[in-house]
């Protein structure tokens, strides 16, 4: 209790010719010290020690010591502030004139020399929360490129290259998700990596406004040695591919340049084989369906026996159908079978008439359900070309609703809306 008396009466003198930043500073001397003296000693109780075998009179010698260690701290202090405060006060007297109030002299106290000092400069540091002028704000440098950031956005107007793409259309939302492209654009040169990959397509005919749409979802094709690309190029076109289609392909599938002309070869070479089609056919399903060539070929392989051993279908029909819609190879095996479970069992329609139209398998299953119940209802289901009032089954699932009202049903488009809320 004696010690802290004395800490404060130290505090409020030094308070009286120091300012409130001295003696703060003080402050926080003292009382860090006084908190590890007091860790120390664990626990106090009327002036006595409770732990340990200490007596009454070791406790007043050991408060007397620590009370030597503060005072001769606090005289450290003094001096050091006074010397910085008597260098400041001869500068200004020396240029105004003006007589400043004197600081106390202490220099004249004695320091002990092997009291252990302590790094003051620290609490010179600025505060996180000290408010600044607008004038300082405006001289704090910041980096003109975020150091790192969690989307593309923040460096658009800083990078050429993500300003050029963003006016090209290129959709950096799609980009950023996916991992290592952000950073893989921001480490590209627009003149030396992006401007002459963006030319090489234009040259082999892709319209400007696919640009986008091809580094959107294949941005990787921006680091390719364009001598590969112009190989895989050369190689569709040694294949009877038009430059024209050539183009139209790229357009479809931006991946397909990014494969070698192995992988090409081996592509072609399997859809012509499973299929048993002639090297004309196989460049028209390509063409019109080019992701062939870039997807994997489980999904087609299971497909071909689906229709083949499941479906029933002969090869020759599945020939039909998939030079008809090429998307039948790589539709889902669920959609498939429900589709045609639903049009053989339930429509009672023929093998050969839905090799006829095999649009049908692109439909929607509900749709479908909806509209041959709704002709059943009426009466007007039939779809044998054979008999009269025959139903197609390509109208039948392509037709807008009010056409198909119209002209198959012949009824309203409320009476097909209150049938289906019947459903």
């Amino acid at each position: 209790m004696a010690m802290s008396s004395t800490c404060a009466q130290l505090c409020l003198r030094c308070r009286g010719f120091l300012g409130s930043k001295t003696s703060t500073r003080l402050h926080y001397i003292q009382s860090h010290h006084w908190r590890i003296w007091t860790a120390n000693s664990k626990s106090l109780s009327n002036g006595l020690f409770t732990n340990g075998s200490f007596t009454s009179t070791q406790t007043r010698q050991r408060l007397k010591q620590h009370m030597c260690y503060y005072n001769n701290l606090t005289v450290k202090y003094l001096t050091t502030e006074a010397k910085e405060n008597k260098n400041a006060d001869d500068t200004v007297r020396s240029t105004d004139g003006a007589n400043l109030p004197q600081m106390p002299n202490t220099t004249a106290l004695s320091i002990p020399e092997n009291m252990n000092s302590l790094d003051l400069d620290a609490f010179n540091e600025p505060s996180a929360l000290e408010e600044i002028s607008d004038e300082e704000a405006v001289t704090i440098p910041f980096p003109t490129i975020p150091p790192s950031s969690t989307s593309l956005r923040d460096y658009v107007g800083k990078s050429e290259t993500l300003t050029n793409l963003v006016q090209l259309g290129v959709d950096l939302w799609k980009l950023e998700q996916r991992p290592n492209v952000g950073s893989m654009l921001l480490r590209l040169d627009f003149s030396t990596d992006v401007a002459p990959r963006l030319l090489f397509l234009k040259n082999i005919g892709v319209e400007d406004s696919r640009l986008g749409y091809i580094i959107s979802h294949n941005p990787f094709i921006l680091t390719e040695e364009l001598e590969n690309l112009q190989t895989r190029v050369n190689y569709l076109v040694s294949k009877k591919f038009s430059t024209e289609t050539v183009a139209s392909m790229v357009s479809k599938a931006p991946y397909l340049l990014n494969f070698d002309v192995k992988r090409l070869d081996n592509r072609l070479g399997f859809y012509q084989h499973q299929l048993k089609l002639s090297a004309s056919n196989t460049r028209n399903i390509i063409a019109r369906l080019p992701r062939l060539l870039c997807g994997s070929l489980e999904p087609v392989k299971e497909n071909l026996k689906v229709y083949e051993i499941e479906l029933g279908f002969k090869l020759n029909e599945i020939q039909h159908m998939v030079i008809a819609v090429p998307k039948m190879l790589t539709a889902k095996k669920q959609k498939l079978t429900r589709i045609f479970d639903f049009l053989h069992n339930t429509m009672k329609v023929p093998h050969h008439l839905i090799t006829k139209f095999p649009q049908v398998f692109n439909t929607n299953l509900l749709r479908l359900k909806e509209r041959h119940l709704f002709l059943e209802y009426l009466g007007k289901a039939q779809y044998d070309p054979t008999l009269p009032n025959f139903i197609s089954l390509d109208r039948l699932v392509s037709l807008p609703d009010e056409t198909f009202c119209t002209e198959m049903a012949l009824a309203t488009l409320e009476d097909l809306y209150l049938f289906q809320k019947t459903l």
